[in-house]
């Protein structure tokens, strides 16, 4: 038996290791078997990953969605017009990501990162996956720090917290982007960084968001992150996730972050349209069985991070868009079940000037009184269960012609109340207003005052707080703490604003 040197074994590794490596390349190419609707199919790719990116011999981007026995099914984020069967595909072994960074601060940007607001490239720090694992239950600590929307309504009954997740609900045009609107405007100078997903809107309606932000100088701490609803399904199904990735930037770089999913509704449209498009089974409402895995993994990675990871946080306000108030449909459901509570915006009460339109009955947050100051607490604890009175003694006494005064009086503080939760679009206000009003509500100072007038006495009063005792302010704002001392300190300040009738017209 002849005897192998050494040599020869080398040079039979390196033939095999060459001839391996060919073979290995060549199953990385594969080719186009069906292209359509944003979606490709593709024989020869063995071992590509769900979420892997595939490029086409044209440049055209494409993402891994389904992986089969013998082919792998892809979304494209182009125009698929100069793709056609055959088309050659590449793997590149690398899993969809999106750049962020400080630079994308105040801009306007696609689904994919790029800038669409016409001021030039945006310069990365890092990129990161669109799809990344939420925070674990031993990275995160309890939601206990207020985020303040400066919506009196929910800041009072409903309060978020950072790291909350709180969906606003409600039929269309019942005013769902203007609650998040308010809610970004409101974080001027409070180091909290705001990204906004618009998902399926009109290129026009967002272009009208930007420049409201703009006039209210909300711009330079917020990103905008649009799919607009000429955008392909797969472009829009992708924006959510890719803001999320920016969103976590912040977060894990210590940062407090608000993130508005506008809409989720018009998200799962567009990944039912994904799934039928790639044979999937559909299940109610034509929706794939994992429609509900769609916004978990969405909407988990919020959270407010443990103190050993830097303390950050992303809190998500979710908006879904219901059909005729009903909250029992498919997606609603789903989405209520995920989050800590909701803001559910009603027609009627819109439609009868009660904006915000906010449903005391079906609204609530889960994280309550935890996500509130001490002040705000103390004064909005009863806030809730009178306004439920009203709507009740409302319905029962509409009917009867004969009231006792005790019921009388409750009814008139009821629509005092509601007045006082009247807001213009906008303006958002500060936690010390906020307890000032609730504090002259609750001891009815206002129920002297004609419903009609109740708004333009609490703005007067508001001023009058200002200019003749802005230590009050001052105090609230520095200790967060309403004491008995303060509380009576407002009460008497607020008696002799309602005493004088120069003012109080």
């Amino acid at each position: 038996m002849n005897q192998i040197s050494s040599k020869q074994i080398v040079a039979l590794l390196r033939s095999e290791i060459a001839n391996y490596e060919i073979e290995k390349k060549n199953h990385d190419i594969g080719s186009v078997k069906y292209v359509g609707d944003g979606i490709a199919v593709i024989n020869g790719l063995d071992h590509a990953m769900y979420g892997e990116i595939v490029v086409f011999e044209n440049g055209v981007k494409g993402m891994v969605q389904d992986v089969r026995r013998n082919e792998i099914g892809c979304i494209l984020f182009d125009l698929e017009g100069s793709i056609k069967e055959g088309t050659k595909v590449t793997r590149t072994e690398k899993m969809a990501s999106v750049p962020v960074g400080e630079g994308f601060m105040g801009r306007v940007i696609n689904a994919l990162g790029d800038p669409i607001d016409g001021m030039g490239e945006i310069k990365a720090d890092d990129y990161y996956p669109v799809e990344r694992p939420a925070p674990g239950i031993i990275d995160r600590q309890s939601v206990c720090q207020p985020l303040e929307t400066g919506i009196l309504s929910i800041d009072s009954m409903f309060p978020i917290g950072k790291g909350q997740r709180e969906l606003i609900i409600g039929d269309r045009q019942t005013g769902k982007t203007s609650i998040a609107t308010d809610t970004i405007i409101n974080q001027n100078g409070k180091g909290v960084i705001c990204v906004y997903v618009a998902i399926g809107q009109k290129a026009s309606t967002v272009a009208k968001l930007v420049n409201t932000l703009k006039t209210h100088g909300a711009m330079d701490h917020t990103i905008v992150v649009t799919a607009n609803a000429s955008d392909p399904a797969p472009v829009q199904y992708i924006a959510p996730y890719a803001g999320a990735a920016i969103a976590e930037y912040f977060m894990y770089a210590g940062k407090d972050v608000l993130i508005v999913y506008d809409d989720l509704s018009k998200h799962a449209a567009a990944y039912r349209e994904i799934s039928l498009l790639l044979e999937r089974s559909p299940g109610r409402e034509a929706y794939p069985g994992d429609v509900f895995y769609l916004h978990s993994r969405l909407l988990e990675r919020s959270a407010k991070l443990s103190d050993a990871l830097g303390g950050g946080s992303i809190t998500a306000l979710p908006v879904i868009e219901t059909q005729s108030g009903d909250v029992s449909a498919y997606i609603p459901t789903n989405v209520i079940s995920i989050t800590d509570g909701q803001i559910y915006l009603e027609s009627g009460l819109f439609f009868s000037g009660m904006r915000p339109a906010v449903n005391v009955g079906l609204s609530v947050s889960r994280v309550g009184g935890a996500a509130q100051t001490k002040a705000m607490k103390k004064v909005s604890g009863s806030i809730r269960i009178d306004l439920a009175q009203y709507r009740e003694m409302e319905i029962f006494t509409q009917f009867a012609s004969d009231l006792d005064e005790s019921t009388q009086n409750q009814l008139r503080y009821g629509k005092g109340l509601m007045e006082l939760l009247k807001q213009p679009l906008s303006h958002p206000m500060s936690m010390p207003h906020q307890v000032i009003t609730l504090v002259a509500a609750t001891e009815k100072l206002f129920m002297r005052i004609p419903v009609n007038k109740i708004k333009k006495a609490q703005m007067a009063m508001l001023e009058y707080f200002k200019t003749y005792a802005p230590e009050i302010e001052r105090k609230l704002n520095d200790t967060k703490e309403l004491t008995p001392e303060l509380k009576n300190k407002i009460v008497e300040t607020a008696k002799k604003f309602f005493a004088n009738p120069t003012l109080v017209k």
